[in-house]
């Protein structure tokens, strides 16, 4: 499968501290404010919103983790035993963050995982790639990078905390195996 970089890890790093700088504007101040990343990577980059926050502004913001998969709506789709990696919000909810925002769907089940948690004043919606392609009627607040592409390429975040890089790709989506066709 071939793939192009899009964003090399000096792009992210660039992109996570304008998104730090864009959320403390909007928020008016760093009071109140916390940071829910999506599981798996979008933890790792709300930590580095954090952390960027934190130098610019002198305040350490709290941290959360949110696991979706048993909001998502194709949860049937996931087969039978579903790897769910954990929620982690110690705190009074009011902000989250993903990394790709594509049809709109993780961030719907993001937001439901978030009312178990209670009610918060006001969501944003952070993330690294925006791709477009829209089922649902939900935008990011703050966007690293808005990509252009086809629902046949698959955009990928790597994040050095669990990929050991910092990249963004876009590949090509392997063609479907037909029904009845042996595989490799």
């Amino acid at each position: 499968m071939t793939s192009r970089r899009i964003m090399t890890a000096d792009e992210i790093r660039r992109a996570v501290i304008r998104i730090s700088h864009e959320i403390v504007e909007k928020q008016a101040g760093t009071a109140g404010l916390v940071l829910i990343g999506i599981q798996r990577r979008g933890v790792s980059l709300a930590h580095r919103l954090a952390e960027a926050i934190t130098e610019h502004e002198g305040v350490t913001l709290p941290v959360g983790a949110l696991d979706i998969t048993f909001y998502r709506d194709d949860l049937s789709m996931l087969g039978q035993s579903p790897l769910v990696k954990g929620t982690d919000v110690p705190f009074e909810i009011g902000g989250a963050t993903d990394d790709v925002l594509y049809t709109g769907r993780t961030v719907r089940a993001a937001m439901d995982a978030l009312r178990e948690f209670g009610r918060p004043r006001a969501v944003r919606l952070a993330v690294l790639v925006d791709r477009g392609h829209r089922e649902l009627p939900i935008r990011a607040d703050h966007v690293g990078k808005n990509v252009p592409t086809s629902r046949e390429e698959l955009v990928k975040v790597r994040v050095t905390e669990i990929d050991g890089e910092d990249a963004v790709d876009i590949a090509q989506a392997p063609a479907p195996t037909p029904v009845g066709t042996p595989g490799p």
